[in-house]
């Protein structure tokens, strides 16, 4: 049989928000089919495989439909991928040439029809760097604008907005100009009560060189944070590298200089009253945990606000923090117990983790316990909870899960679980469209940034341009809730996400885990707990299980804790 020169064509368009005309989704994939049409044939053009990302940004790969797209270039024969044009697969010149290095590799051409680039020949390859290179200016030259519109706010001092730090409040100033116009601005002002508790984590901390240390302490003393819950080690830890305690005092000074940072304050406003304001202080990215910028990309001023932390401490602490920070790590001893991260404390909500004892049973395992975090970090002054046998408590899990298995079809577990799929499914639609209204307003809110960007440009120096900067401060501020919602939004989707692949993995998993776990190791254990379990609750008496799927207070009866009796004593001395 003669074998097809039909060539496989992949379609690929990405739009960063919706809109329903001009270069839409479905207007770049039938630009793209004509194309094919034309240069190849309509057989072709038919066949064409699209994948198609709506509401993404081209400043990133992480895109759903193109990692799947490139997933399946790895498993199937593709000849070409075509885009419209040039900037839908990526504005970065370092993406964008992995790509196409990787293409090559595999011999897929990369077609882009508005620019006319075919990477097939060697002209086309070439136009295509020095395209994505005038790209990825564009995209620079943006960023660059607007952090020179922060080194322009950072002169003010001012307070720009959001969560304002423990200890102080927002408070809103005005100005008269020169033209009698009003001017309003922001600037920290303190909380005596808080500002109080600030002062004494730092002291507490200069006395015992730990974080953990720190923790106990506000436990035990049930000191809460501004929000009204416990404190953790990491709230602690923000609040002592948080440079807006530090008063502008020569120690200040000499520390932040030494540090190269942006510094955009004469030495003469380091007056030993005023505090600092740093911004760009830390790396925000869509979906992902903030993560700390080094020193010399922090914009700084002497802020408008009071400082309460003698520089000179402030930099000891750091240094403190260093130092723990470099101390050679040591590695815990492992253990084989199975649920931690699903155990809950059903005193305080916290976890139950477990702890490794020396001694044996007589299986010759070492015998370990749950305990309540809290109760633990407070030295049982927040909690009480009595600890629970891990090694009973585990054997448990997997018996009832057994159980479970047996007779899958029919069972209660598995009508249960279609009906919360049917529930789950209808509680994503809403999710789904809260999230591309977002996506819409982010969009709205970063066009009308850059439109005041190009404004800025246009008025430098004239009046109207501190109420330019103004509306720019707002709009960042806006922008910064919008994506905190949905941050939010889609780690609910995520969470309540459970498609038919999870279902029969479910299924899958139930139906041969009475034959294989006894063959399992401690990791696969633990996946296959995760797989079908949502979470754990010991009350101190009964152990409440609660499975993937399920709604509400539905968990599985009758899992009772009447053999437990012996099991419920306090770790003992020789414990890890």
């Amino acid at each position: 049989m003669k074998k097809s020169n039909r060539k496989q064509f992949v379609i690929y368009s990405r739009k960063s928000k919706f809109t329903g005309k001009g270069e839409s989704i479905e207007n770049q994939i039938e630009l793209c089919r004509q194309y094919i049409a034309t240069q190849y044939s309509r057989q072709e053009a038919d066949a064409a495989l699209v994948y198609e990302d709506e509401g993404f940004s081209g400043g990133t790969l992480e895109r759903p439909q193109f990692k799947q797209m490139m997933q399946d270039s790895k498993k199937q024969r593709i000849d070409a991928i075509i885009v419209y044009r040039l900037d839908r697969i990526s504005r970065n010149i370092g993406d964008f040439a992995k790509l196409i290095e990787d293409l090559n590799e595999r011999e897929i051409d990369f077609i882009s029809i508005r620019e006319q680039f075919d990477t097939s020949t060697p002209m086309g390859r070439a136009m295509m760097y020095i395209a994505s290179v005038f790209s990825q200016l564009e995209r620079e030259t943006i960023a660059e604008r607007i952090r020179d519109n922060m080194s322009e706010l950072a002169k003010t001092g001012r307070w720009l907005g959001g969560t304002t730090p423990t200890g102080y409040e927002s408070e809103s100033i005005s100005k008269v100009t020169v033209d009698g116009k009003v001017r309003k601005a922001c600037k920290l002002k303190i909380i005596p009560e808080e500002i109080s508790l600030v002062k004494t984590i730092f002291e507490k901390f200069v006395e015992f060189g730990s974080l953990t240390k720190v923790d106990q302490y506000l436990l035990e003393s049930r000191v809460p944070t501004k929000r009204g819950k416990s404190f953790t080690r990491f709230a602690i830890k923000g609040i002592l590298t948080n440079p807006v305690y530090m008063i502008a005092d020569e120690a200040a000074y000499e520390y932040l200089t030494e540090n190269e940072v942006d510094l955009f304050s004469e030495k003469e406003a380091f007056d030993g009253v005023h505090g600092i304001m740093a911004y760009n202080r830390t790396l925000q990215r869509q979906g992902k945990a903030q993560q700390p910028k080094p020193m010399n990309e922090w914009i700084v001023s002497v802020g408008a606000h009071e400082g309460v932390i003698p520089g000179k401490t402030w930099v000891h602490v750091q240094n403190m923090l260093s130092l723990n920070k470099s101390k050679s790590y040591r590695k815990p001893r492992s253990n084989v117990a199975l649920v931690s991260g699903l155990l809950r404390c059903k005193a305080c909500g916290d976890y139950m983790r477990p702890k490794l004892s020396n001694r044996v049973n007589a299986k010759g395992e070492y015998i370990y316990s749950y305990l309540c975090a809290t109760k633990e970090r407070s030295r049982s002054c927040l909690c009480q909870m009595k600890n629970i046998s891990g090694n009973l408590l585990d054997a448990m899990v997997i018996a009832e899960i057994k159980k479970l298995g047996e007779g899958w079809d029919g069972s209660d577990y598995a009508k249960h679980l279609t009906e919360a799929k049917k529930t789950i499914a209808g509680q994503q639609d809403e999710y789904d469209a809260e999230i591309a209204s977002v996506r819409e307003k982010i969009a709205a809110n970063e066009k009308e940034i850059k439109n005041l960007v190009a404004t800025l440009a246009k008025i430098s120096g004239s009046v109207s341009e501190s109420y330019v900067l103004e509306q720019i401060g707002e709009l960042h501020k806006d922008g910064e809730a919008l994506r905190n919602r949905l941050s939010e939004l889609e780690a609910l989707n995520a969470q309540n996400e459970l498609t038919d692949l999870e279902f029969n993995l479910i299924r899958q998993t139930l139906a041969s885990f009475s034959g294989t776990v006894d063959e399992m190791s401690v990791q696969q254990k633990r996946n296959a707990i995760r797989s079908l379990v949502k979470r754990i609750v010991w009350d101190g008496a009964d152990v409440h299980l609660y499975l993937l799927g399920s709604t509400g207070d539905d968990e599985i009866p009758d899992l009772t804790t009447e053999s437990f009796d012996g099991f419920l004593e306090p770790l003992c001395e020789d414990s890890k």
